[in-house]
């Protein structure tokens, strides 16, 4: 495993990780998602360009804007509940609850 390779999958994992481990928050959430998605746009570019296969050079642009739509979807959740809420703590949050 090189270097760049442990890097990046070190880096998924600590998204993961901290996704796992501070779940108090939405907004903390969705920044380990962020975080995680990065990290697999950036390893999927590196991928393609050690390819040099131009079908697959559209991939990363994928996943790129489908992180976007959940970058936007996960805010629009998070105003949400703030506002119906007050908080985006998720512990306060309740699906029995509207």
């Amino acid at each position: 495993m090189t270097l760049t390779h442990y890097a990046f999958s070190s880096s998924f994992f600590m998204g993961l990780l901290g996704l796992i481990f501070y779940r108090t928050h939405l907004l903390s959430a969705l920044l380990c998602l962020e975080a995680m998605m990065l990290t697999l746009f950036i390893s999927l570019s590196i991928w393609a360009l050690q390819l040099v296969s131009t079908s697959f050079m559209a991939c990363p642009l994928i996943l790129l804007a489908l992180s976007a739509c959940e970058a936007g979807a996960g805010l629009a959740l998070l105003v949400a509940t703030a506002r119906s809420h007050g908080t985006d703590r998720l512990k306060n949050l309740s699906l029995l609850r509207c």
